[in-house]
Parts: C-alpha cells; structure tokens; sequence
C-alpha cells in the first residue's frame, strides 16, 4: 500500500519502508471480534488494578499519576507486563504476522520483553482535569535505557482505537533512526519534517528504537478523546539473564 500501510502478504515492503523511515503500519490482523474481547479484558485489568487485584509489576507510579482521577474515580491509565495475566493479550502481541515482520527487522534471534521493565502494556490515554496520561513529548525509545546493551529494538502499538487530531495520534520524523539525538526538542515543539502518523482501530504500528517521535493531546475533551493501545517492544541485542529492574530507567519524555 502506497500510504506506508501494509497487508500481511506484504512484508518485504514494510520492512523496506521501516529502514527508509524508522516506522511501518501493518493493517488486516486481527477481527473486530477479538479486538472486542481483548478491549473488555484489558478494562477488566484496569478495574482489577485499581482494586489491588493484580500483581505489584502490574503498576506504575513511574508512567502513571497514582492520583489520576475520571470521572470521579480513581484510574489506571496503564496496566504493565499484561502478558502474563491476559491470555488474550499475549495471543495479540505473539500473532505470528508480527512475529515474522519483527525477525524480517531484528533477526530470527529477537525476544520479545514481557515480565521486566514495564514489560508490554495497556495504555489508556485520556484528556481531563484528573487525566494522569493525555500526551507525551519527544523522545526516542532508546533514551529511556542508554547504558543498555539489548538495542536495537522495533516497538510495536496495536492500536484499539483508531488515531485522529480528535483522540490524539503520534507525531515522528521520518529517518531520524538514522541520525542521533541532536536538537531534539525537550517539549512538545514543531520540528522540521515531522509527519502525523493516523491508524485505524486495529492496525499495528512499529517503529524504531531510535526513531523520534511525541503522541498530541487530544483535541475533544469527552469521551471521543479516548485513545487505547497496547504497546510492548521486541528486541535484538542482549537478552538479560534475569530481571533487570527500573534503577537505571530514564524518564526523559515530557507529560
């Protein structure tokens, strides 16, 4: 597909387009159905989260507000290492399209990071006076671990919501993988060359470790301001040998 979107018979072209620009979107994965399920058990985690029902790694008080607050309740805008209490979610994430597009970028050796480090995970951003998580600034994936030595990674969103200047959608600069991390701005600033990237409600995006990239607040305040992905990473370099832990987590990105 010429718009940098591609089937799953189609994986050569996206792997060619993700070296030229650091980012491709695969389309036609998963049925509205299973999307259906796998939204309803992800908000079931959330609830579960709230309520002190899930593991400790499942939180965060490092990417969430602890005192977020909707609609007069206490909320979880992210629910981490998904994977281990979400059958559903870990069949999402290990579809064997995504599987076969990360191993075309990383190589047949890549791993995907489940139970360390935030692991994969249900983000729900909202806008709101109470919202702990409606944007973020630029940054790239790598910034977040520098002294690691487990990059390259591709990072993949699977988008449960389709994107739009109304429920926000993700700002990148196409081929900045390519370069370093050089006058990128600190905020939320225009840089010359970025592009809105808009997905539809199931489409995979991936992108690279190094890519630039910042996701804009949406612009309704209401209910269509909602945007809901799960969002993990898979990756080439070394693989811990056990749990590596938060210690030496950057938290460059600005909220």
């Amino acid at each position: 597909m010429s718009d940098g979107t591609y089937g799953p018979h189609e994986l050569v072209a996206a792997a060619v387009s993700f070296a030229e620009r650091g980012f491709t979107i695969l389309r036609g994965l998963y049925a509205d159905v299973a999307l259906d399920e796998l939204q309803r058990e992800l908000e079931g985690l959330q609830v579960k989260l709230v309520a002190g029902q899930l593991p400790e790694a499942c939180g965060t008080v490092i990417l969430d507000d602890p005192d977020a607050v909707i609609d007069g309740e206490p909320f979880a805008h992210y629910v981490c290492e998904i994977t281990p209490v979400s059958a559903r979610a870990r069949a999402a994430v290990t579809h064997p399209v995504v599987v076969e597009a990360v191993q075309r970028l990383l190589g047949p050796h890549c791993w995907l990071l489940e139970d360390d480090r935030f692991g994969v995970v249900y983000q729900d951003a909202r806008p709101g006076d109470g919202s702990g998580y409606s944007r973020i600034g630029w940054h790239s994936d790598a910034q977040s671990g520098p002294t690691l030595d487990w990059w390259p990674s591709v990072a993949f969103t699977i988008h449960l919501d389709a994107t739009s200047p109304q429920n926000g959608f993700l700002r990148v600069v196409p081929g900045s993988h390519l370069g370093g991390t050089g006058g990128m701005p600190l905020g939320f600033e225009k840089v010359a060359g970025e592009v809105g990237v808009y997905c539809d409600r199931g489409d995979v995006l991936l992108h690279h470790s190094d890519l630039w990239h910042s996701a804009a607040r949406a612009t309704d305040d209401g209910d269509g301001g909602i945007r809901r992905h799960v969002r993990g990473g898979w990756y080439g370099g070394t693989r811990p040998a056990g749990p590596h832990g938060l210690d030496d987590f950057v938290k460059n990105a600005r909220r």
